[in-house]
């Protein structure tokens, strides 16, 4: 009698405390959209205010990104993709999931998710690339995830 109540007990314990969870849950076919399109992308260079292959900004990338798959019109800046949508914990996300970080004091950054806990954007450094959100630099600096589509 007592077991089911310990598990029941550690069940509604284990709900209620929600962590962050970047564990590479599996990849879908939504992924490998995202992964396809990703790969036309990869390498283009990072560039202030740019929306095309010359050059792109994260905002952009992202904005191309949902055009190209999902038909979708998504916003043109960071600040206005980050109130699209609904709010999804860490450990909900999906493929095509939009991840938002704060990269100073000011600045905000914006990539999708991928799957697999990785993520495609444009960096400031590398251009257009995929990263780990378990990386040390962007799990510090989570701001927030968004699902625009359902």
């Amino acid at each position: 009698m007592r077991l089911p109540l310990l598990v029941g007990t550690l069940l509604v314990l284990s709900a209620c405390s929600v962590q962050p969870r970047f564990d590479g849950s599996g990849y879908t076919p939504e992924s490998r959209g995202i992964e396809r399109y990703y790969s036309k992308w990869s390498g283009t260079p990072y560039r202030l205010g740019g929306t095309s292959a010359r050059g792109v900004d994260c905002s952009a990338f992202v904005q191309n990104l949902y055009t190209d798959l999902y038909q979708y019109p998504l916003a043109r800046t960071t600040a206005s993709q980050a109130l699209q949508g609904h709010q999804v914990l860490p450990g909900e996300l999906m493929p095509g999931d939009l991840v938002f970080f704060k990269t100073g004091w000011r600045s905000r950054h914006v990539g999708v998710y991928l799957g697999g806990g990785e993520f495609v954007h444009a960096s400031t450094s590398v251009g257009v690339t995929r990263s780990r959100l378990n990386n040390e630099y962007w799990r510090e600096n989570f701001w927030q995830a968004r699902r625009v589509l359902n």
